[in-house]
């Protein structure tokens, strides 16, 4: 005869949370494409853009990764979203650097 047991089954996904960390990641995305082209638009300033959006990516989500498996094993469209909205708030930073050099002036 089997048993399960309440603790071994896991919460159902969030789809709504996941798709917010989807979106978040989009706009961070669009935010570091846009810093690009307002920096003159060439493809080494497309190339390196991406490559940080990718690197904050790979950094911030270790980190935050390495804290949800520690803290919050069963939260990970949590810590999807958590992750996506860092990378949005990041980027938008990014985005405002060519707007906040050309109010210096």
């Amino acid at each position: 005869m089997e048993t399960t047991s309440t603790a071994a089954v896991r919460p159902p996904a969030h789809p709504l949370l996941r798709a917010s960390a989807l979106f978040f990641l989009g706009v961070g995305l669009l935010a570091h494409l846009y810093a690009a082209h307002a920096i003159g638009g060439s493809r080494i300033a497309y190339t390196h853009h991406v490559f940080g959006f990718v690197l904050i990516l790979v950094v911030t989500g270790g980190i935050l990764a390495g804290v949800g498996w520690r803290f919050w094993r069963s939260r990970s469209a949590l810590l999807l979203l958590a992750i996506g909205v860092l990378q949005a708030l990041l980027g938008l930073w990014v985005a405002s650097a060519p707007l906040r050099a050309s109010a210096r002036l």
